[in-house]
């Protein structure tokens, strides 16, 4: 009966916004379904409007999907809001059930339980509060202890904060003692302390573009190619947020148009699958990907010999 099906659909969407774990064989046997209905179930929820991702071997719908942005506009709690909560109910010492099913859905649904330490969820969201404080006020802080792999050291920071970025997960700053514009990660930072101090420079201030490859660059450029079935699904698989720049154009072939910083990582991405896109412009990438076809050739040409 259809109600059989839609219940099987239903679970399944329920499955994918939750799923960590279960790998393609593990789901299909949950849903009593083959490989190639789970492929098809896929395609419908993207048609249906969700965003649906490959993190490893685990496909999973992503909850910022147009679909449930529509729905939990009079439900949803920012993860800000939702860090606040579970940090409030961690200094309770309430252990009743009420209180820690409470806890248990919001680590699910705001994915909190990836910081598996009370203490570094405090200090996070203290770090964040504190440095949304001070972009409010315009007022410089000291990144205190903050940890750089790049140069492998863990020092002090006397930065102006001006953007928030990616998700709340990385702050936009101008560093008083290079004279440049930085990014940092919240997570990385030990303490923030705001100083009395009002920002001096706010018109060195350069906002910093993150494209969906994870460059970034101050300025951007535009980048439009049309892509076959097999370049979409990838793309949308590998890189979730280029859900947005991407529109049918027939019923092979989809249109993608979207600001890139580097034409490195969508170079990597269009010569990977060179024979199921066309790349329309700019020029200058079409350039781009033609040195490097050429200078793969020359290398391949030289090892031969």
């Amino acid at each position: 009966m259809r109600h059989d099906k839609l219940e099987r659909e239903l679970n399944l969407l329920l499955l994918l916004i939750e799923n960590h774990s279960y790998t393609v064989n593990e789901i299909c046997v949950k849903n009593d379904i083959s490989r190639r209905n789970l492929y098809y179930y896929l395609e419908f929820f993207r048609d249906a409007g969700f965003i649906v991702e490959k993190q490893g071997p685990y496909f999973r719908i992503r909850k910022d999907s147009p679909f449930f942005r529509k729905l939990d506009a009079t439900v949803h709690f920012t993860e800000d809001e939702a860090v606040l909560m579970r940090r409030l109910l961690d200094q309770t010492g309430d252990h009743s059930p009420q209180v820690q099913q409470l806890m248990h859905k919001l680590d699910k649904l705001y994915d909190l339980n990836i910081i598996d330490s009370v203490e570094v969820r405090e200090q996070v969201s203290r770090n964040t509060s504190a440095l949304y404080q001070a972009i409010k006020g315009r007022l410089t802080v000291v990144l205190q202890g903050y940890s750089s792999p790049h140069s492998n050291t863990v020092q002090d920071r006397v930065v102006e904060p001006f953007l928030f970025m990616n998700g709340n997960q990385e702050i936009r700053c101008f560093e008083l003692s290079s004279g440049l514009n930085k990014t940092f990660k919240i997570s990385r930072i030990g303490d923030v302390k705001v100083l009395d101090v009002t920002w001096a420079n706010a018109k060195r201030h350069r906002m910093m573009e993150t494209d969906i490859f994870m460059f970034s660059a101050e300025q951007q450029q535009q980048v439009s190619m049309v892509m076959g079935r097999l370049a979409t699904n990838v793309l949308r698989e590998e890189y979730p947020r280029a859900e947005r720049y991407i529109s049918q154009r027939d019923a092979d072939h989809w249109l993608c148009q979207m600001p890139v910083s580097s034409f490195v990582g969508v170079g990597r991405f269009v010569l990977g699958l060179y024979d199921d896109i066309e790349v329309l412009e700019p020029q200058a990438f079409r350039d781009y990907l033609g040195q490097k076809i050429n200078a793969m050739a020359q290398s391949i040409e030289a090892s031969v010999r």
